[in-house]
């Protein structure tokens, strides 16, 4: 098999990546521990997060999606939300067996409470960091995230390998 050569570009982004993998486990440990206190854990409240964010109830493999998460896993972590009374489940008038995910008052008052809890700790995490260096990341993170969901569908984005580049023509 031929070596292909790498450009600065995918050193660059084999890096974010890299570091993206490294930040996301930090980040769940962390949010792990800022929310322990109200019995949840970062995959907890995310999950709450996608039942708040949502305009309307949803089934669980909708908010898998909208996650771009596992819905097993998903239908996990909403079983144990139901048997902490953090959520509910609502009949589907347009699917019988797929329950509408709805958040009780309690899961209304923890969910608040643990947001209550990351605005002081996402302040320390950014202090001292250009609001433009933050969105640029946010941007560029995005950006990969929609190709690799495009890629995902079937809708390929990415420009042809290098070794199947023709010469430009003369």
């Amino acid at each position: 098999m031929k070596k292909l050569k790498q450009t600065p570009a995918t050193d660059a982004v084999t890096a974010l990546i890299l570091s993206v993998f490294r930040f996301n486990n930090a980040l769940l440990r962390s949010g792990d521990q800022l929310v322990a206190p109200l019995g949840l854990t970062s995959a907890r409240w995310q999950v709450l997060g996608a039942v708040v964010s949502a305009e309307r109830p949803q089934p669980v493999a909708w908010l898998a999606r909208d996650l771009g998460a596992n819905r097993q896993n998903v239908q996990r972590i909403v079983n144990d939300l139901e048997a902490a009374g953090l959520v509910g489940f609502e009949t589907n008038p347009h699917h019988r067996r797929a329950q509408l995910v709805v958040l009780t008052g309690k899961g209304r008052e923890v969910f608040a409470a643990a947001m209550h809890l990351q605005i002081p700790w996402a302040d320390r995490l950014c202090a001292d960091i250009p609001v433009k260096d933050i969105e640029a990341a946010h941007e560029v993170v995005t950006m990969l995230q929609r190709r690799l969901d495009q890629a995902e569908n079937g809708d390929e984005v990415f420009p042809p390998e290098r070794s199947a580049r023709r010469p430009p023509a003369r």
